[in-house]
């Protein structure tokens, strides 16, 4: 049990002053609606739920009206000075962010004083929260306007539970990139501050995968990202509707009377209705212009059907968005001038909000409901449509662009940008039988009530769930006497045991120079002692070359890797290779672009192995080292084909070898044959993960690694000089479980 923190850009009520009352009125949008649908059906989750973002109104009115609020919420209010607040809203956040993210870069304005001012307002949400949040909370953070909050409130609390979902599309990698590089960083790395990052589509959570692995030169496993020691998991939730409320408030007597009302002033008329916000992304004059076409199209249909278009006010002080609103106005007043006539007019437009109970009505009334964004990261205006028709009828023409295309296959899909295709399916949708419409809608409705608005946040916090127990195992466990005897009395009891052993950083401390990394005496004496007892498979898995290996370690009774499993040696027998040839081709182009790098960064060398390359800069100047490292995998991961080539940035070393070929698969290849009944794995670094992953299930294994940093291993010791005190140990023919 925790307390839940809800962070968005706004609080859901606003306060109103009219004369010397001060009343207060909850919003009714869709994030509201969601969150609140999901915490009332699983209230005993959290002790509290406090909902964070900005007031809206003055800080001496909040506090005249705090007394009389009483909702499902505590409310803990942000007040922004004006100017900033526009910056950060109206500035960056949509005339940056979202114009760029609906795939609109023409329209985006690149001020950097957008950027500043969208910085402070996160790290003044940061603040306002950390004063309150303790390390066992959990945190939902909503939208674009907080990009950078999760990574802000991770530096503080790494413990926290942080989940992030974002409610509009994340763009392409080459849209993205447009936006200056330092911002890229910010924006992304403030993401993955979260434990869980959540988009409505798989398109867009692979959109970002590849955004990370583009800028920040991060590896991913499938939807897992390893950032900072932690491994962040992605995922898509398609959000939904509260799919009850919509369908039995058709029976409502408001709604009925409402519906009732538009009935009878159609008449006779078929009726098209649509819904949006004023916004350049939904697409109203493509709409128009297809709407238009279908009459041009079918010019009996004139007089006979009517186009019912509601525009809710949005961001009117945005030049665009007004600019937007003055042409739509102009248009519909053309076309109702030129198609219309005293008795009809094909569009009735209203300009503003409507009640529930007349959106209801008009969702009912309709025979067709057109909703054609150019962009959109789901449109829950379709999903409400469907959820009204309890009676099974209407047709829904939707754009293949919005999110909620990928679950609304029934309805008639159309491309936005074509207005005859949008006659088409306009004709189509008006002709169809009531049989054919009631099938399309049941199947679409079943959908929508299997997976509603309180699924999409239980899968939303299973995902959590799920994230923070693995991170919480990953967690450094320092390596304690009584793991110590449970390793050792396992050890004893066991007929066939496995042991993988990394080499540099785990059985040898790092040198300057990876040549004067010879074997200790004491290791060549454990390893021999080991490798000796007939029960013992033992294996030095490493990054290095193969005659390094042999070299030092051949005439040892233990197997070789060498190249992160590039190359095998079963004790006793000959080197096998796994590598294709274009990856060795590929390796000459990697090696000329190191090489450029060597006069840049003295101190640094380039080791070439049989089947990777490695560019070292360990002896190189602290600083300028750094800068060049990430020059240089910055120009790798620009040039390299990452299907024949993978880049590992490892300690002070970035190395190149081929695709798919990591310690993890030559691991599991052993494992079958052998099916040992004790496996111990130990290694140092990020490239002995994949070991540790394909172990984690294993009951037979024990897992260490070496430091004390996050880890998929079980247990951390902290120097390879505890690696051989380990070693030691079960080295000894003695019973050693009673000297612990």
């Amino acid at each position: 049990m925790s307390r839940l923190f809800v962070v968005a850009n706004r609080l859901p009520i606003s306060i109103e002053k009219q004369g010397d009352k001060i009343t207060y009125r909850q919003a009714s949008g869709g994030l509201v609606t969601a969150v609140s649908a999901f915490l009332n059906k699983e209230n005993n989750r959290f002790t509290q739920k406090i909902w964070a973002g900005v007031a809206g109104c003055s800080e001496i009115l909040w506090q005249a009206a705090a007394d009389s609020i009483n909702t499902d919420y505590d409310f803990k209010p942000l007040f922004i000075p004006a100017k900033q607040y526009d910056q950060y809203y109206n500035g960056f956040s949509n005339s940056v962010l979202w114009p760029l993210f609906h795939y609109f870069p023409s329209f985006a304005d690149y001020q950097p004083s957008y950027f500043d001012a969208y910085l402070k307002v996160n790290t003044e949400f940061a603040g306002t929260l950390l004063k309150t949040l303790n390390a066992d909370d959990t945190v939902w953070i909503h939208d674009y306007h907080l990009l950078p909050l999760a990574a802000m409130l991770r530096k503080k609390l790494p413990g926290l539970t942080i989940g992030f979902f974002l409610h509009i599309p994340f763009p392409s990698y080459e849209l993205f990139r447009v936006i200056p590089r330092e911002w890229q960083q910010e924006l992304l790395s403030g993401m993955l501050g979260a434990d869980v990052i959540g988009f409505h589509t798989e398109d867009y959570q692979s959109h970002f995968i590849n955004c990370v692995k583009k800028v920040l030169k991060v590896r991913n496993e499938g939807h897992e990202i390893h950032w900072q020691g932690r491994n962040v998991r992605t995922g898509a939730f398609p959000i939904g509707v509260d799919f009850e409320r919509f369908n039995h408030a058709s029976t409502n007597l408001e709604v009925l009377s409402k519906r009732a009302e538009y009935l009878r002033s159609k008449q006779d008329k078929q009726l098209l209705f649509s819904v949006d916000r004023l916004d350049y992304t939904k697409g109203v004059f493509n709409r128009l212009k297809g709407y238009r076409e279908f009459l041009v199209q079918n010019p009996g249909y004139r007089g006979k059907v009517v186009f019912a278009l509601v525009i809710v006010p949005s961001r009117d002080s945005i030049g665009k968005y007004a600019e937007r609103k003055s042409l739509i106005d102009e248009y519909i007043g053309n076309f109702n001038s030129r198609f219309g006539n005293i008795s009809w007019q094909p569009v009735i437009y209203q300009y503003g909000h409507l009640s529930f109970e007349e959106l209801l009505g008009l969702y009912t009334a309709c025979d067709l409901a057109l909703i054609t964004p150019l962009r959109d990261g789901m449109n829950l205006v379709a999903k409400e449509f469907v959820a009204s028709r309890r009676d099974k009828q209407g047709v829904l023409v939707l754009s293949e662009m919005a999110g909620a295309a990928h679950e609304l296959t029934e309805a008639l899909l159309i491309n936005p940008n074509d207005r005859k295709e949008i006659a088409r399916m306009i004709r189509t949708g008006l002709e169809m039988s009531p049989a054919e419409q009631e099938k399309r809608m049941t199947a679409m409705q079943s959908r929508i009530s299997s997976y509603n608005v309180v699924a999409w946040a239980k899968a939303f916090f299973a995902k959590l769930d799920e994230v923070r127990h693995a991170q919480q195992k990953s967690e450094p466990q320092l390596l304690d006497n009584f793991a110590k005897a449970q390793m050792l009395e396992q050890y004893n009891k066991a007929k066939k045991r496995l042991l993988l052993l990394d080499y540099d950083g785990t059985l040898a401390p790092f040198a300057a120079n990876p040549n004067d990394a010879a074997p200790l005496p004491i290791v060549i004496q454990l390893l021999k002692k080991l490798g000796s007892d007939p029960k013992n498979s033992v294996y030095i898995v490493s990054g290095r070359d193969s005659v390094s290996l042999q070299n030092w370690l051949g005439h040892l009774p233990v197997g070789l890797i060498a190249e992160h499993g590039t190359k095998i040696m079963d004790r006793g027998g000959e080197w096998q290779t796994r590598s294709a040839p274009e990856a060795l081709m590929a390796l000459a182009e990697v090696t000329q672009l190191m090489e450029q790098f060597l006069n840049q960064c003295p101190g640094s060398f380039i080791e070439k192995k049989d089947f990777s390359v490695a560019w070292h800069y360990r002896k190189a100047d602290l600083a300028l080292s750094g800068i060049k490292a990430k020059q240089l995998l910055d120009a790798l991961m620009a040039s390299v084909d990452l299907s024949t080539l993978s880049v590992l940035n490892g300690h002070k070393v970035i190395e190149v070898k081929g695709a798919n070929i990591n310690k993890g698969l030559a691991v599991k290849k052993m494992l079958n044959p052998q099916s040992p009944e004790f496996i111990l794995c130990i290694g140092d670094d990020q490239t002995d993960e994949d070991m540790f992953k394909v172990l984690h299930d294993n009951k037979a294994a024990f897992t260490v690694k070496v430091g004390n940093e996050p880890t998929l291993a079980a247990h951390n010791v902290l120097t390879p000089y505890l690696v051989h005190e380990l070693l030691q140990r079960l080295s000894t023919t003695a019973d050693l479980v009673q000297t612990f």
